[in-house]
């Protein structure tokens, strides 16, 4: 990325009482998604049935008054380290970063906004994009511990 490029990102971390393998194979299981997503409801295999770098997979979100699909690209699949992937293969990053510590795995979401999708929403929503991406930052801000949460429940009751 270019010196002049800016990034808007947020993260949180949580500890989970499992290993950081058996954490990576439940959030690198984008099929289940909805479990834990308060945004995104439903995420399918586009091509593959796993989780490897450049695999795709199709999501559906649901926010008051609006539903959409996505199409994301896997940019990281290190198996007890890192999931991430890309919306539309260029846009807002996501990932799943894995650290063991004593007594499990501290796992991070991070939410990183990058210069294609403020240039994507500026051409889409024109006057409204400033606002429309305030309501994206407000929902990781919010979405984040949220979602982290019910993973640590869900992986905690499965291992």
């Amino acid at each position: 990325m270019s010196d002049s490029a800016s990034i808007d990102q947020h993260q949180d971390s949580i500890h989970i009482a499992a290993d950081p393998g058996d954490v990576y194979d439940v959030v690198s299981d984008v099929t289940r998604t909805g479990e834990w997503s308060p945004v995104c409801k439903e995420c399918w295999w586009v091509d593959g049935d796993g989780p490897a770098r450049g695999a795709r997979f199709g999501g559906r979100q649901e926010v008051p008054g609006r539903t959409w699909e996505t199409e994301s690209v896997v940019t990281e699949a290190d198996p007890g380290n890192v999931f991430a992937w890309q919306v539309g293969g260029r846009y807002v990053e996501w990932s799943y970063r894995m650290q063991a510590v004593q007594g499990g795995t501290r796992l991070t979401e991070t939410w990183s906004l990058n210069d294609a999708t403020k240039q994507m929403f500026a051409e889409k929503y024109a006057d409204r994009a400033d606002e429309v991406l305030d309501a994206r930052r407000q929902e990781a801000l919010t979405g984040i511990p949220e979602t982290l949460a019910r993973i640590k429940d869900i992986v905690e009751r499965e291992v």
